[in-house]
């Protein structure tokens, strides 16, 4: 019974897409229109995504020069057009848009014009959103939004009030209660002694804070009006401008990015939170100036939309973290470093991952993270598990770099080839092996970047 394996479907289904560069990250669908207004001579449209579920369906969002974009993403995985919503403030001057939902709505915010918060409401999914609330008098232009759920709590960054103070045109940070999800009542006016928060992830009232040139700050917010300082690390090796970041699951990383030309992501060990310390330093192409901007992370792999460098999956067990999955968002690769791969968006409970690209529109995803989950091996080739059960799937896992070519073969034990298959985009191999119990024999060829071929054979042993 041979098997083919789901990724030779995704190229069947996106041939045109193929000579786009990518590994171990598959394709599912992208959508992307010339029907809105562009900026600059890039011609960009878009920026942030985001994403969310309501009544057990996954949702995507994205920005654009014009507003809110909603999709439905499907079982069969599509981006599946739902609603649009203008923003306050359309026009080929926005860059930039923010997005974070709570409790059943989407806030979004943006950082040009005379715009304003829109709180939109989802109930109506998955037919239609509505604006329920807006608000440009308390907020005007935002840099950039985060919800602390636990504590009902809207940290906004960057605010800019449409009526500006004579004095300095923004406030660094601000913080609301959401304890009525359509009034936001201010709890915090902002800080005396911090410039900007340029971006915040908050968790338990722990706020990591995103403070640009100024570096990184992490408050207690237990008391809103009164924040406390727990920790702080204002100069680092390798600084530039710190734009973003993502708290590991279990607390123990913080792994923030420099917008900064040629600058890496940072893993940064905050279990000592009063002495925050990095611990690797890792990026991509960064000899040639490329730029990190946004970052999602589990405990063992971060998520980053690295523009013009595009989607990159990094395992951070490896030091210096390693790049394990790619997928080039923006391959024409022209004019300035920062018009490629905006956002990302990893959350969704089905694994799937949203990118935005500021050219390209929106992409999902399908990234095994099953696969690389596994602790790394030293050993430049594993097969597991081994014996596994007859039905199972089974992942041959390559761990040397630049892999290419792989060819696969699987005879039974009359020596008869029962499977082969080859592929070019990964460095593993994951079928399901509907085959009786019994012992089989399997040969693997692949190449390297230079074009020398390796091959390893073993033994595979099936249980019923």
């Amino acid at each position: 019974m041979r098997q083919v394996p789901v990724f030779l479907v995704f190229l069947l289904l996106f041939s045109t897409l193929v000579a786009q560069q990518h590994k171990n990250v598959f394709l599912l669908d992208n959508w992307t229109t010339d029907t809105l207004m562009t900026h600059g001579f890039d011609e960009i449209s878009f920026n942030e995504t985001w994403g969310f579920v309501k009544d057990g369906e996954e949702y995507a969002v994205i920005g654009s020069t014009e507003g809110t974009h909603f999709f439905h993403i499907t079982e069969d995985d599509k981006l599946e057009p739902v609603d649009f919503v203008r923003g306050k403030f359309s026009s080929p001057q926005v860059v930039h848009r923010d997005f974070h939902d709570y409790g059943g709505y989407l806030y979004a915010v943006c950082d040009e014009g005379s715009s304003s918060l829109q709180i939109i409401d989802l109930q109506y999914l998955p037919d239609s959103v509505h604006v329920a609330a807006e608000d440009s008098i308390q907020f005007g232009r935002i840099h950039n939004i985060f919800i602390d759920s636990s504590s009902a709590l809207l940290y906004v960054c960057k605010l800019t009030p449409l009526i500006s103070n004579p004095t300095f045109s923004f406030t660094s940070m601000k913080v609301f209660s959401l304890a009525d999800p359509l009034n936001p009542v201010e709890v915090f006016g902002g800080f005396e002694h911090i410039g900007e928060v340029h971006d915040a992830y908050v968790i338990n009232d722990t706020a990591y804070l995103n403070c640009g040139y100024d570096g990184l700050h992490i408050y207690d917010f237990s008391h809103p009006s009164t924040p406390v300082l727990l920790g702080s690390m204002t100069i680092y090796q390798d600084q530039g401008y710190n734009h973003s970041g993502w708290l590991s699951p279990d607390r123990k990383y913080y792994y923030f990015v420099d917008e900064t030309e040629g600058k890496r992501i940072k893993k940064v060990n905050v279990e000592d939170i009063a002495n925050p310390t990095i611990v690797g330093i890792f990026g991509s192409n960064f000899t040639q100036g490329s730029i990190p901007h946004n970052v999602m992370a589990t405990d063992k792999l971060i998520f980053v939309s690295y523009y013009n460098e595009g989607f990159r999956v990094y395992d951070t067990r490896f030091k210096p973290p390693k790049e394990v999955a790619y997928y080039d968002t923006y391959p024409s690769d022209e004019g300035l470093a920062m018009t490629g791969a905006w956002g990302v968006y990893s959350l969704l409970p089905s694994k799937r991952i949203l990118v935005s690209d500021m050219k390209n529109g929106l992409f999902l995803f399908r990234f095994e993270q099953e696969v690389f989950e596994v602790p790394p091996s030293s050993v430049p080739f594993s097969v597991f598990p081994n014996p596994a059960a007859s039905g199972s799937e089974v992942i041959f896992r390559f761990y040397e770099d630049n892999i290419s070519k792989i060819k696969f073969y699987l005879y039974n034990n009359l020596g008869q080839l029962i499977y082969s298959e080859s592929n070019e985009f990964n460095d593993y191999w994951k079928i399901r092996l509907d085959y009786a119990a019994g012992s089989y024999n399997y040969i693997v060829y692949y190449e390297n970047y230079l074009g020398e071929e390796t091959l390893r054979q073993g033994h595979l042993i099936l249980h019923d």
